[in-house]
């Protein structure tokens, strides 16, 4: 462990300890005790929620279908006003006294896999496997059971507590659904947020920043033999990559990039008129994320002129570098209050906290100035964003009694 994080779970560690007799003592209340046993006991129904709602697809700028059977489940849950948004944000809302700061706790619908993917769930013991399983179809159970369990135990919170399935999440869809939440759908801005969308006992607090560009080469094409001497788009496309691959980037602060997807051309036989790549570059620093980009746009003209300058035609190509998504780099202080009653709930119910950084909804409330983090929804992911995604949902029942202690902890109750 370098100085530097020893120094930041050190300071973790002693605001925890501050806070963990309050939230202790929340714990140990009968009606705060029988809540949490009852989620224990109804972890086989919200297993069975996890999988129903899994099974129901959800690929980007698709997900209509799982948000209306969502609205459904909110409102049997007993929410308030139970509503999907312009965007496509599920909202249902638990009303407090008026006496308490408002909460967001959040799970996304979509999921990185295009339409027409296989999503059926299988089981095997205590493993369930399918696209998606845990990227987020376990955050939206699971804020769908401490919706259920605020609806039917006898506390009353000081703060409201806004329910959101939130669209727009993964991929390009950058972050569309918390923007539109936190700028538009609420008339004032909460004063927690918690995205429900990370592994086992994660608390996310560093939210890492992307750049994400598709660029595309454009040029005349023509037939592979007799149009001979013009340059490709895909040759320019081709020396880009080659350039990408070959960046060298810190290892601290952790700073990555990949092409993940790049199409062009019309046939085996003829150069191709058009191709493009989409990239994404990420790093837990702005500076390094700026140097980054830097960098990748350098790569992107130099491919374009060395493939110009190859050939001799007067017919060029040309280059179109579009961004589709920006997230914010941001770092919830240590000490702020979302992050140590988290720390102080892990504590009460005796788990292991992993604090760590990630890519969440949480990070665009960060940049506003709102307390926001991500925190694990109990279980273990398995295969992030693959096929053979899976969820050990062993011991899970205690990411669910996390999320509703950390809830009721930041909401206050009478």
């Amino acid at each position: 462990m370098n100085q530097s994080v020893a120094l930041l779970v050190g300071v973790l560690v002693l605001a925890a300890v501050a806070r963990a007799e309050p939230v202790a003592e929340l714990a140990a209340k009968p009606a705060v005790r029988s809540a949490l046993e009852a989620l224990r006991l109804a972890e086989p129904e919200t297993i069975r929620e996890q999988i129903a709602l899994c099974e129901i697809p959800a690929p980007p700028f698709g997900e209509a279908k799982r948000a209306e059977r969502y609205r459904e489940l909110l409102a049997a849950a007993g929410l308030d006003h139970v509503r999907i948004d312009a965007i496509g944000n599920v909202i249902g809302e638990h009303a407090g006294s008026g006496h308490g700061p408002v909460l967001v706790l959040a799970a996304h619908l979509d999921t990185v896999f295009p339409a027409g993917t296989d999503v059926n769930v299988g089981r095997t013991g205590a493993v369930l496997k399918g696209p998606g399983i845990g990227d987020d179809c376990r955050g939206l159970a699971v804020i769908l059971a401490v919706a259920r369990t605020l609806a039917r135990t006898p506390v009353t919170t000081h703060g409201s507590v806004i329910i959101v399935a939130d669209v727009g999440e993964e991929g390009i869809g950058n972050l569309r659904g918390v923007r539109h939440l936190v700028t538009t759908e609420l008339k004032s801005r909460p004063a927690h947020f918690i995205s429900v969308d990370a592994d086992g006992y994660d608390l996310v607090n560093q939210e890492i920043g992307s750049n994400r560009y598709r660029v595309t080469y454009k040029g005349p094409g023509g037939h592979s033999y007799w149009a001979f001497g013009l340059p490709s788009a895909i040759h320019a496309l081709g020396r880009a990559i080659d350039k990408i691959a070959r960046f060298k980037v810190p290892e601290h602060p952790r700073t990555t990039f990949t092409v993940g997807r790049v199409e062009g051309g019309t046939s085996v036989n003829s150069i191709a008129a058009s191709a493009w790549m989409e990239v994404d570059l990420r790093s837990e620093d702005a500076a390094e994320l700026g140097r980054l980009d830097a960098m990748l746009h350098s790569a992107v003209a130099s491919a374009l002129a060395e493939e110009n300058a190859f050939w001799s035609s007067e017919q060029k190509l040309n280059v179109d570098v579009e961004s589709i998504g920006v997230r914010p780099v941001g770092r919830q202080a240590p000490r702020a209050p979302i992050v140590v009653t988290a720390l102080a709930a892990d504590a009460a119910l005796g788990l292991a906290s992993h604090v760590t950084s990630s890519s969440t909804d949480a990070g665009f409330p960060v940049s506003l100035g709102i307390e926001a983090i991500a925190i694990g929804a109990g279980g273990r992911w398995l295969g992030m964003h693959s096929l053979e995604e899976r969820f050990d949902t062993t011991d899970s029942y205690l990411g669910t009694q996390r999320a509703f202690l950390i809830t009721l902890a930041l909401a206050g109750i009478e």
